[in-house]
């Protein structure tokens, strides 16, 4: 029996459908800048938020009652959510999906169990993407629910906690590759510190370093072809992650010899969270060379914390796209729904819902960042402010042939008196305005 048995395949009807359950914009074929709007987007379903939490949160239990949620075998369960979680996908016409290994698979008392589950969970998956033609965008490990994680993973002061940590992430590093997935995500959920009474810093980080390293080691000896990305996130649940946004990250690779191994998968929720905006991480992610893929979603600027909703603004994520088209579109990364429908949406349907239109948001900023890209105005008036060191003077700044006192001397000689020029800051605005709200 289906899980879904209400929903049939979400098809295209156009901007003037009425159903709540087709899209309107989201074209999957579509050609826009001479590539399928789905190979622009490359859309993946989270399998934890949409298939594994409960509807719980600190101050109450679950509201949701799934089918694959219900008391029984874990084993049996597992497979069950497999099932229901491929007929999602397949339904919802989405290429790709992500998952924790603990998402799919139950841990069990020990780590043999762990590894013995996993190992027949990922012949499940494989069996359901070879029939749906599904994809998986990316894997990782959960290496922070576990109490054992309470003090952190690599960072732990208990060497065996490191060890355990190590275990769960060769295991999906090679579960990853076998199902052929595009990229290998490292999250430090508790990696970081609460109080820097008990924290060794240096070691904390030197730990971290030396873990990093022995994961891009494996990934050359198992041949893995795909990107390793670092998931920013400045706190929650820890008061401070070392892993606090891009640039954070890229610092962190640069002393550890890792930059140019290691990428970011960047979340708009953490983005904000740390002060920034989505707009911002991807720009800097790109002017780092660290530019990998995308967490798609949204916080509430109401609450202070990592509220994982579905991403509703077009303007937000036309900047976003624009930047990501700019750089010449996603590699192995894509747009994985890292959202959450709100804990009173309790019915089964309510997930499509929250998919269908985050789906529809991210088509039409497609098309309004193109847009943006085949008449670059804002390339064009950066190209215009910036004219100046393109000149003899400029470049001959950049590269070295002054130093400071002969640049002094130069401006003391030529008695240097530059004037302020606008920044059009409005005009640019309004630039902006005119794509998205043609």
């Amino acid at each position: 029996m289906p899980y879904f048995p209400d929903v049939e395949t979400i098809r295209y009807e156009g901007p003037g459908s009425d159903s709540p359950l087709a899209f309107r914009h989201y074209d999957a074929d579509k050609l826009v800048l001479g590539k399928p709007m789905r190979e622009h987007l490359r859309m993946a379903v989270c399998y934890w938020h949409t298939f594994v939490w409960p509807g719980s949160d600190v101050f109450g239990a679950g509201t949701f009652k799934r089918p694959w949620q219900h008391a029984g075998d874990p084993m049996e369960l597992a497979i069950g959510k497999a099932e229901a979680a491929f007929e999602f996908f397949s339904k919802l016409g989405i290429d790709y999906y992500c998952f924790h290994d603990t998402d799919v698979a139950p841990e069990g008392q020990s780590l043999k169990e762990y590894r013995n589950h996993f190992a027949q969970m990922v012949d499940h998956l494989e069996r359901h993407q070879e029939q749906s033609g599904i994809k998986l965008l990316w894997g990782t490990a959960n290496c922070f629910s576990n109490p054992r994680f309470a003090a952190g993973a690599a960072s732990n002061p208990n060497p065996e906690v490191f060890a355990c940590a190590a275990a769960q992430v060769f295991s999906a590093m090679n579960a990853t590759q076998r199902l052929k997935g595009s990229n290998y995500v490292l999250w430090g959920g508790r990696e970081g510190y609460e109080t820097l009474l008990n924290t060794d810093l240096k070691r904390e980080r030197e730990q971290l370093g030396r873990f990093m390293r022995m994961v891009v080691d494996h990934k050359h000896k198992i041949g893995f072809k795909g990107d390793l990305l670092i998931e920013p996130k400045p706190q929650e649940p820890t008061k401070h992650q070392y892993d606090y946004d891009s640039a954070t990250v890229f610092g962190f690779l640069q002393q550890f010899g890792l930059e140019n191994e290691i990428k970011v998968n960047i979340e708009a929720n953490h983005a904000t969270l740390a002060g920034h905006s989505f707009h911002h991480e991807i720009a800097t992610a790109v002017s780092l060379g660290i530019f990998g893929s995308i967490d798609a979603n949204r916080g509430d600027p109401q609450n202070g914390w990592d509220t994982d909703q579905f991403p509703n603004s077009v303007e937000e994520m036309t900047l976003a796209t624009y930047e990501i088209l700019k750089a010449g579109g996603f590699g192995n990364g894509g747009f994985n729904f890292d959202s959450k429908v709100r804990r009173q949406s309790v019915d089964d349907i309510d997930l499509f819902h929250g998919h269908v239109a985050a789906m529809d948001v991210l088509a039409l900023s497609l098309e309004r960042a193109a847009a943006m890209v085949q008449n670059d105005q804002l390339q064009a008036f950066k190209d215009q402010r910036y004219a100046g060191w393109q000149q003899p003077f400029g470049k001959a700044v950049l590269a070295g042939d002054f130093s400071l006192e002969s640049l002094a001397e130069h401006a003391f000689t030529n008695d240097l008196d530059p004037q302020a020029v606008s920044g059009r800051q409005e005009m640019l605005e309004n630039v902006v305005n005119r794509f998205i709200y043609p």
